[in-house]
């Protein structure tokens, strides 16, 4: 077992108590309270400081208030170095409103708020998360009694109450923890246990347990490390080793991505270098990881180096749907920038193929009522009906080891499906751009397009302008977003033709849009 992978250490060393001090006493104006796809997130200072977390936690009492929820909010956050203290001042400021606060005493999982809340112990979560961003930043969000991320329309009233909070922070009510917990409003549990055991409703364990495959995991330092430990101990997976158990708020053992930061993304091939080289000089058969808040997932095989998500996604998909995973699904589910090799094999299947605007929240309805053998986005994220409506990274990594047990490396069945359904070529490219560029595309409708018929080659066949504008051609299609938080254009594009079609696509779209 290796016990430890430490990475390329980047030069700027994180500077914990200049960004202690920073949280409590911001030396720049906070901020506006701005709810994305995943809460309102920023570096740790103007960006997120505890007055963020306190104006969103009385924004959540006042909205509770006004709804009649009574039942307790779990609150907690992951590894990251104000986590814990974001916890405890949203715990006060609930308990300070009256409203009970189950507060975990480690760190959660994003999918584990969701599993609690589908099962009736919270009604609803505010967990403290900057995803897999750079150890500087921090986040908080919201999930309501559907588990799943906030609509448009709730985030939009969390915010409008945040800051009228951030603007008068004399009226957020708190009472200190300790009393809190004596007036009985605070109160923990056993939150492992429990999702590690309804894991086996859709996991083979035994399989995993009889291959004669060795399988590594990687927590990349986040709070999925307690629950594949219970994992492994639970199921008796001798063959698989967790290969780091470091928790560190710096994550200076994760190598440094294209950038220069340090970015716990499982799906970059910076970061993932160590489990890369673990398959690749046999060490292992497979290697899986979880971002820090778990709700992103990322493999690599020794076949396949670096599995693509959209590989991944593809072979889980057809997995799911053959081995009878998911009952009464009809349906899979993906985002506007994910794999259209999804819809060839929807239509093998005759499924629905739902195409939905960028944000797992887009999926958290039909995964309630039953409808998606797998909702996925091409950003590694994934859930099934009937599990949770959080994108769920651990679930993600356990399927893909029972996949491999069972049928054989990952990037040997993403082959077979090309061999019957055809070769995507792939690519995403970020262009800088400015404010009034990203404003005119942003403006953009379908029916200014009414006069494009071809690009690169082939027939425009229809033009969709819910998120960006997307324009489907025959065998192929493009995605232009403006990035909600920097000044660059997102492209995406993806072809069955081939790899210079797909650099003819790229072009034509930059040129369309400049």
């Amino acid at each position: 077992m290796v016990s430890e992978l430490a990475g390329t250490l980047t030069t700027q060393k994180m500077d914990t108590e200049k960004l202690k001090n920073e949280f409590f006493h911001p030396s720049a104006a906070p901020v506006p309270v701005k709810f994305g796809t995943s809460g309102h997130r920023g570096t740790l200072g103007a960006g997120f400081c505890a007055l963020h977390a306190r104006a969103i936690a009385q924004a959540v009492a006042r909205l509770h208030k006004e709804q009649n929820l009574t039942g307790p909010v779990l609150v907690g956050g992951d590894t990251r170095l104000m986590s814990a203290e974001t916890a405890r001042l949203c715990t006060e400021v609930l308990a300070g409103n009256g409203l009970p606060v189950i507060l975990p005493d480690m760190p959660l999982p994003t999918p584990v708020f969701s599993f609690e809340i589908l099962n009736g112990r919270a009604c609803a979560s505010l967990n403290g998360t900057a995803s897999h961003n750079p150890p500087q930043d921090m986040g908080l969000k919201y999930n309501p009694s559907t588990g799943g991320p906030a609509d448009a329309a709730l985030t939009a009233q969390i915010g409008k109450y945040a800051n009228e909070y951030m603007a008068h922070p004399d009226q957020i009510k708190s009472v200190p923890l300790d009393e809190a917990r004596k007036q009985g409003l605070v109160r923990t549990g056993d939150l492992v246990t429990p999702y590690v055991t309804a894991l086996a409703k859709f996991i083979d364990f035994k399989a995993i347990a009889a291959s004669p495959k060795k399988f590594a995991v990687h927590p990349l330092g986040g709070s999925s490390l307690a629950f594949y430990q219970a994992i492994k101990e639970k199921y008796g997976l001798k063959n698989m080793d967790i290969v780091s158990t470091v928790q560190d708020p710096t994550f200076y053992f994760i190598p440094i991505d294209h950038d220069g930061k340090i970015r716990m993304d499982p799906s970059s091939k910076y970061p993932m270098s160590p489990l890369i080289k673990l398959v690749q000089d046999g060490t292992y058969d497979f290697a899986g990881a979880s971002d820090p808040d778990a709700d992103r997932f990322g493999c690599a095989t020794k076949q396949g180096g670096l599995i693509s998500p959209n590989h991944a996604l593809c072979v889980m998909a057809d997995y799911l749907y053959r081995h009878h995973k998911v009952r009464d699904a009809y349906a899979i589910g993906r985002t506007l920038g994910t794999t259209a090799l999804l819809d060839r094999i929807a239509a093998a299947y005759k499924l629905r193929l739902d195409e939905v605007n960028v944000g797992f929240k887009y999926f958290v309805e039909g995964i309630i009522k039953r409808k998606y053998v797998l909702a996925g986005e091409e950003s590694a994220g994934m859930s099934v009906s009937g599990w949770t409506t959080e994108k769920d990274g651990i679930f993600a990594v356990c399927l893909l080891m029972e996949i491999m047990a069972v049928e054989g490396d990952i990037a040997a069945l993403y082959d077979r499906l090309t061999k019957l359904y055809g070769t995507p070529y792939y690519t995403r490219v970020d262009v800088p751009t400015d404010e009034e560029t990203k404003k005119r595309i942003k403006s953009l409708k379908a029916e200014n397009f009414e006069n494009l018929h071809q690009v690169a080659g082939e027939k425009v066949t229809r033009v969709r302008d819910t998120d960006g504008i997307k324009v489907y051609l025959q065998s192929s299609w493009f995605l232009v977003r403006p990035s909600g938080t920097e000044n660059i254009l997102k492209i995406y594009a993806e072809t069955f033709i081939g790899p210079k079609h797909l650099e003819t696509l790229i072009e034509q779209a930059q040129r369309l849009l400049a």
